[in-house]
């Protein structure tokens, strides 16, 4: 018997995909951003097809041989509708419920997990805001979380958020969300995990919170720190075609090189001859030249490029005085810095450490520093997907995660 979860706030899917890997199935995705669950729909069907040795059908899709609409239609309706496009709140909780209770039948529930948005908690939404998000329905999400918490009473949960919710309201928001989560009959624990600690090639920190019923007599599981051995440019990228600003292919892209140890241990490359959304946003002379000086100056002296010293005449921004790393090249021989949902207003803080590519990293970059594997599909568009992306939980870290939930659940 498979462990069942429930996935809240579940975005593009990246931390359900790392509980898919660990052996835990799906029993609803909950999400309000439509295009978003459209890539869970379309991800639904990836796994739909694969178990049923249909995942031909799936390819076709990425090749464009047919429709959305017609792939959809070859997954059971049961599984599409476990994709719950609402938003949670008050008044959609009994709706929710009812949804989740008619794909259970009489299953139980053994682990919830997502993150509530997390722009209310951050430091970055918080600086923005001339009341720094105090006033923000969002701080108050993780109530309707514990909601599900009571009503499934699962064995455990895992809830993910930003570094920024340890100092949200001087602590008081974290305070609430334990105090809550103890009333519903659970004991938890927190620690800040990165991602680079998990084979993920990013420095991405984030607050995983872990919780058990009290019954159990379980604790915050031990998770080793190993600094990653691979490099962005040799490992993670160089069997992509390169491309320059504009150019690039929505749908099936075949590779320009073999595999390689990283991307096979990964998954990120996991047997097929092609990936798709290998694409890149184009870019207006003045920033394009701006990038080739980014790029010279980290690859050939190791320095970032401060904005407020490039030549006049590029200088396009009236503030030059915070901000001046905006223009920012992923570090080539190391890894990423992280992947943020402002990749999708530009791709300036993500300049590909290529010089003769100059441009801004696609669509399938981004994904793979993200840990997705290559067959993973964003719906909709450029701009959403890379929205997608920049919220996602890394899939290598949330498998990690999940195969330490999985030994202490069983």
């Amino acid at each position: 018997m498979s462990l069942k979860y429930i996935d809240l706030f579940a975005g593009a899917g990246g931390l359900s995909e790392g509980f898919i890997r660990a052996g835990f199935e799906p029993i609803a995705h909950v999400e309000m951003n439509g295009d978003a669950c459209d890539t869970l729909k379309t991800r639904t069907a990836f796994h739909y097809l694969n178990e049923k040795n249909q995942i031909e059908e799936y390819y076709n899709y990425l090749k464009g041989k047919i429709t959305r609409n017609e792939l959809w239609a070859k997954i059971p309706d049961n599984l599409i509708n476990a994709v719950i496009n609402t938003e949670i709140s008050a008044e959609t909780l009994p709706t929710i419920f009812e949804k989740i209770d008619s794909v259970l039948g009489k299953d139980k529930v053994d682990l919830v997990i997502g993150g509530p948005p997390c722009q209310a908690y951050s430091v970055a939404g918080r600086a923005r805001d001339p009341k720094g998000m105090t006033e923000d329905p969002r701080n108050h999400l993780y109530k309707y979380y514990v909601e599900f918490l009571k009503r499934y009473k699962p064995k455990m949960f895992v809830f993910e958020n930003v570094p920024g919710i340890l100092s949200a309201n001087n602590g008081g928001y974290l305070e609430l969300i334990f105090e809550a989560v103890k009333e519903a009959g659970y004991e938890l624990d927190k620690k800040v995990l990165n991602a680079k600690h998990f084979d993920v090639l990013q420095d991405r920190k984030r607050v995983i919170i872990i919780g058990w019923k009290k019954n159990l007599k379980l604790k915050y599981p031990h998770f080793e720190e190993n600094e990653p051995q691979y490099e962005i440019l040799k490992d993670l990228f160089s069997d992509l075609p390169k491309i320059k600003n504009g150019q690039g292919e929505w749908g099936a892209v075949d590779y320009a090189k073999e595999t390689n140890n990283y991307l096979e241990k990964s998954g990120i490359r996991n047997g097929v001859c092609f990936t798709s959304q290998h694409i890149a946003r184009p870019n207006n002379p003045n920033d394009l030249e701006i990038y080739k000086i980014a790029v010279n100056k980290w690859v050939q002296d190791n320095k970032r490029l401060n904005y407020a010293e490039l030549p006049e005449r590029l200088i396009k921004h009236n503030n030059t005085k915070s901000f001046t790393n905006r223009f920012q090249v992923v570090n080539h021989k190391g890894i990423s810095h992280t992947v943020v949902a402002h990749i999708c207003a530009d791709g300036h803080y993500y300049i590909h450490p290529d010089i003769k590519q100059n441009r801004s990293i696609t669509v399938r970059e981004a994904a793979r520093i993200q840990s997705f594997p290559d067959d993973y599909f964003f719906e909709k568009s450029r701009t959403t997907a890379f929205k997608q992306i920049g919220n996602a939980v890394p899939v290598l870290m949330a498998e990690g995660i999940a195969n330490k939930i999985k030994e202490m659940i069983k």
